[in-house]
């Protein structure tokens, strides 16, 4: 490789090509800086070559193909058909469409608020002094290990109406009063609180995370602040909430990506429940789902999949102009 020679070599090279113009030593330095780098700079992209190509092939391709199906009428074992925007102008009078985004948005004002409370609690609660730490963050992190259908299975047997275990603990321990369990998955009503309950099971990399935010708290603050007559509430919403502010960012960027795109327990829910109503665990991704794979519509799916991505970018957006104000980072 001539740009990976070396000085001895360029100097004999340049040498020949220029025998009445002897290279000089800045020269010389200069042309072994220059291929230096450039081995680094092949070598950063041998590394990274797996990425870029995975990248490449597998999302960059498929969403330009996706880009491209949404303004066709494609129905998978056809060829497209270009219709132009028809399949945008289609959403805005489906009414399942609006459904589902409405039922998809109630989730995520529901779900990301409690999550990131319930997180930050249990996160503070290990923080201190506790005996066995390391058993109860393992037990917060092992739900979210756990495959999103076997999970689905447990909690299908858990709020089961007549034989799951939590309608079994109400009956017993508030029967005497005439308090029963409702039916969590078949009964329109309780659908959304079961679907945000069973989400909940799996914050325990949100909790592991804020977990490591606190501990990077420096006790000096927090005992200054002590000092200053600060009680536990003000210390934690005036020095620590602030230092854990782009922890919570982070986190509530990526809930509000989870949340969008909800998919894999509500399906399987929705089709193991039978006599519930369908539309009442249908989300967007479902119905985008739907619409690709079951009723033949793939350029209709994916420009219902290019809005979810618009709609992911333009909250994503407001999150990080608003965190200018609510974030604070260190120096």
């Amino acid at each position: 490789m001539a740009n990976a020679l070396t000085a001895d070599q360029q100097r004999r090279r340049h040498a020949l090509d220029h025998p009445s113009k002897p290279i000089s030593s800045r020269t010389l330095s200069l042309m072994s800086a220059h291929a230096a780098q450039l081995k680094r700079d092949a070598a950063g992209w041998l590394w990274i070559s797996p990425w870029v190509i995975g990248f490449l092939a597998f999302l960059f391709g498929p969403m330009l193909v996706s880009l491209y199906y949404s303004f066709t009428d494609y129905p998978l074992l056809e060829p497209p058909i270009w219709i132009g925007l028809e399949n945008y102008r289609r959403m805005l009078t489906d009414e399942t469409f609006r459904s589902v985004l409405w039922r998809t948005t109630q989730f995520a004002i529901i779900f990301i608020p409690l999550a990131t409370i319930f997180a930050l609690a249990i996160a503070g609660l290990l923080n201190g002094k506790v005996k066995a730490g390391g058993f109860f963050q393992a037990a917060v992190f092992i739900p979210t290990l756990v495959p999103m259908a076997g999970s689905a299975m447990i909690w299908l047997w858990m709020l089961n109406g007549e034989y799951g275990l939590i309608n079994m603990s109400i009956n017993r321990l508030l029967g005497w009063a005439g308090i029963s369990g409702p039916n969590w998955l078949s009964d329109s009503k309780w659908a959304m609180p079961s679907i945000v309950m069973i989400s909940l099971w799996s914050i325990g990399q949100m909790v592991i995370v804020y977990l490591a935010a606190l501990k990077e708290v420096p006790d000096e603050m927090l005992e200054a602040a002590a000092l200053d007559g600060m009680g536990p509430i003000r210390r934690f919403l005036s020095v620590v909430l602030p230092l854990i502010s782009p922890v919570i960012l982070f986190n509530v960027v990526t809930l509000m990506i989870g949340a969008l795109q909800i998919f894999a327990i509500p399906y399987i829910l929705s089709a193991a429940t039978p006599g519930g109503d369908p539309r009442a665990m249908y989300f967007y991704t479902m119905y985008m789902y739907d619409n690709g794979f079951r009723y033949g519509q793939m350029g209709y799916a994916s420009a219902q999949a290019w809005v979810q991505l618009l709609i992911t970018l333009g909250l994503t957006a407001i999150l990080f102009i608003a965190s200018k104000r609510l974030v604070h980072y260190r120096a």
